[in-house]
């Protein structure tokens, strides 16, 4: 169809003017401009609908897990941590809290001084309570309980009066857990310990042997069992019992360094040939040495393998490695006033009397970071790894039962021996004041003021008495 004529026409459509619209659409799009801006910037965090979490959410149950894993590996610190954090996100479960004490408490016995297993085993007990407190029936929370309080109360720093208490306390606790459950291996284990730091040996062995019996496959049976075996004579049998804890837990050095410490006593004691008995010593140095091993794979800086080996060669009449050993092991532990005692035992034994004044000093009396770094910078000449060791405070040993036969009366004897009379005097004073009923202890002392008086006539010194340990546990 064709159109014609002039009237025809296509008009458009009037325009209108919408200003309040474009107003509108050039602020949503500078409103979007900012916003891509501010995503781009970190100005503006995205939507937690669709943003990713920061850190993936675990579960007590994972920490739990962790903690388990860590202490199989024999990384006791990161277990504690791990469930340190359990306990935090499900603070109602007894057993996470009791698992927490258990792990606190044999930490406690690779930790350097008395003050830190003291405090670790508080420490310890303190989880232990919230254990019960948490979980009132249920049996593992009041066994672990008993085994923190038992090891508190075993404790160097504590007293006659604390340990007493505590051990009680220890009893009623493995008393109530088999009242709960009767043949819970766990708790025949730690009731087995409580009764033989009461000295009660032949209950202590009933309970440890029907321990194993009911938990064959838990370590701390066989360390309960090996524990009262040592305390019993049948050393023999006492290192099955750790060789077996070894096979559970072939990452804790603990079970090493007890096992170690048996062959060592039988090496010192045993009424054989020479050779014979350095077979029993080397047996005792190999658990050492796998302990070192462990350690130092784990990344763990822990002298006390090597302070065990160094008592062993010096037990053996081996002074000079014994001595390396010693200083290897300060080296790893500059603050350690133990290690310094050790090393400045050793050097007696060695007749380096002159060596071990300043060590001894600083296990008797403190240093300062200027006197441990005189010490460190002629210990590392003859190691490599510690160019760049730092000397720091010492804090001295507290005069106990445990420290006054190496330590002090050491230190005395060879001050007097050297003629330092002026030196000797406070540290003969001291020991003299806190024991002042001791009959050999006052015999030393006496002695050592005799030499005193005689060097201060003669001017020249004398072969310092070097008094063996009063303690009746062996110690690495």
């Amino acid at each position: 169809m064709e159109l014609q004529g002039d009237d025809i026409r296509f008009t458009p459509p009037e325009r209108r003017s919408r200003p309040l619209w474009v107003a509108v659409y050039i602020v949503l799009a500078l409103l979007g401009a900012a916003l891509d801006w501010g995503l781009l910037s970190g100005a503006v965090q995205r939507p937690q609908l669709f943003a990713p979490t920061p850190t993936p959410t675990r579960s007590a149950l994972s920490w739990a897990e962790e903690g388990k894993a860590q202490f199989m590996a024999g990384d006791l610190d990161a277990a504690i941590g791990a469930y340190q954090m359990a306990a935090r996100l499900d603070p109602r479960n007894g057993q996470l809290w009791a698992e927490l004490a258990r792990v606190q408490v044999y930490s406690s016995a690779l930790l350097p001084t008395d003050e830190q297993k003291f405090v670790r085993r508080q420490e310890a007990l303190a989880s232990a309570d919230k254990a019960v407190e948490v979980a009132p029936d249920a049996p593992r929370t009041h066994a672990v309980r008993a085994f923190a309080l038992d090891w508190l109360a075993t404790s160097n720093l504590a007293s006659i009066e604390e340990s007493d208490r505590w051990l009680a306390e220890a009893e009623s606790e493995a008393s109530r857990a088999l009242v709960l459950a009767k043949n819970d291996p766990l708790a025949l284990a730690y009731y087995a310990e409580v009764l033989l730091d009461q000295q009660k040996w032949l209950q202590a062995s009933d309970y440890a042997e029907l321990a194993v019996q009911y938990g064959p496959d838990l370590l701390d049976t066989h360390r309960v069992y090996a524990a009262v075996l040592e305390t019993l004579g049948q050393y023999n049998k006492a290192i099955q019992e750790y060789k077996r804890a070894i096979q559970l837990a072939p990452n804790l050095t603990i079970f090493y360094l007890r096992a170690g410490l048996v062959y060592r006593h039988l090496g010192g004691s045993a009424q054989a040939s020479p050779a014979y008995r350095r077979a029993l010593y080397q047996k005792a140095l190999d658990f050492f040495d796998q302990a070192a091993k462990i350690n130092q794979r784990l990344g763990i800086n822990d002298p006390m393998p090597y302070i065990a080996i160094a008592k062993t060669y010096a037990q053996m009449g081996e002074f000079f490695i014994a001595a390396r050993n010693a200083e290897r092991a300060l080296l790893m532990d500059p603050t350690n006033p133990n290690t310094y005692a050790e090393l400045g035992i050793i050097y007696i034994k060695a007749r380096n009397y002159e060596g071990s004044v300043p060590v001894l000093k600083c296990a008797v009396q403190g240093c300062s970071a200027e006197e441990t770094q005189k010490i460190i910078d002629d210990l590392r000449k003859r190691f490599v790894g510690f160019d760049d060791l730092k000397g720091q405070p010492v804090q001295a040993l507290p005069l106990t039962d445990r420290t006054v036969g190496f330590y002090y009366v050491s230190y005395g004897s060879v001050l007097a021996a050297l003629n330092h009379c002026n030196e000797a005097k406070p540290v003969l004073d001291k020991v003299e004041r806190v024991y002042p009923n001791d009959p050999v202890l006052s015999s030393i002392i006496r002695e050592n003021r005799a030499i005193c008086r005689t060097l201060a006539g003669e001017g020249q010194a004398a072969t310092p008495t070097l008094t063996p340990s009063p303690t009746a546990t062996p110690q690495p």
